[in-house]
């Protein structure tokens, strides 16, 4: 069974000025990330970001689940085919036509934040636009789910519902989670599913929501060269965004951004 750990007003607080750190970061990447920019310098750009504001990385130096060597970047740099994990390079340059996602996660003041964005490197062919823009909407249709009273599972049925619609498919391997002292906490928040089961949504929880989305079939791979790259099986391309939600009385709100009045 879940274990909930539910968060103070004063914690949520932390939380959202982790996650602004991790925001306002990916923000800055949007005029960085352009051809012939490497995929090590958006990792080290990321980690000065993070540092300079008074954070540590979350992700560097993170266990292998498997026993394998920790994760190297601070960031997962996620190309084309990539769905998470990317392992950073400095001799891995972007392209034109490429699409890119970072996902980031950082330890502020003894919380997590964790975020992530996919770009597109320059000009970028109509379905790939396509997929980020689904990709982004489906994130909204799941964070509106996140309401008092609500199920876990409506999170991820509004998420793949949308996602189908648009004739892309949805990852199943890798899931959203609760997220606090711990960078993975129950519950596990998964992009699809059948509506109005697992845990009841109730005031104080956070949940990291992000949708994983591809243009093909949903089947995963991991890649044999770094041990935690994991791309689609086909080959098809893939997108991930990413954000922490705090469940409130007032409705879902958004760790990192502005407070609507």
């Amino acid at each position: 069974m879940s274990r909930l750990v539910l968060k103070s007003p004063a914690e949520i607080e932390i939380m959202h000025q982790a996650n602004m750190i991790l925001r306002r970061t990916l923000a800055a990447l949007r005029t960085r990330i352009v051809p012939g920019v490497s995929t090590g310098e958006i990792d080290g750009f990321v980690e000065k970001c993070i540092r300079e504001a008074g954070g540590e990385p979350a992700f560097k130096g993170y266990p292998h689940p498997s026993g394998g060597a920790p994760f190297p970047g601070t960031a997962c740099v996620s190309v084309n085919d990539e769905i998470v994990h990317g392992v950073p390079s400095e001799t891995r340059e972007l392209r034109t036509g490429d699409i890119v996602s970072v996902d980031m996660g950082v330890l502020y003041k003894g919380y997590y934040g964790d975020s992530a964005e996919t770009y597109a490197v320059g000009e970028v062919d109509e379905q790939s636009r396509e997929l980020l823009e689904a990709t982004r909407e489906s994130l909204q249709r799941g964070i509106d789910a996140a309401r008092v009273g609500n199920r876990v599972s409506d999170i991820g049925h509004a998420v793949q519902t949308h996602v189908e619609a648009h004739g892309f498919s949805v990852v199943r391997e890798f899931v959203g989670h609760g997220i606090g002292a711990s960078l993975h906490e129950d519950p596990q928040v998964p992009n699809f599913g059948s509506p109005g089961r697992r845990e009841r949504l109730v005031e104080g929880m956070v949940l990291a929501i992000e949708p994983m989305v591809n243009i093909g079939a949903p089947d995963v791979m991991l890649s044999a060269d770094d041990g935690w790259t994991a791309r689609t099986r086909d080959g098809s391309r893939s997108a991930h965004f990413e954000v922490c939600v705090a469940i409130t009385k007032k409705g879902p709100q958004i760790l990192g951004e502005p407070v609507e009045g």
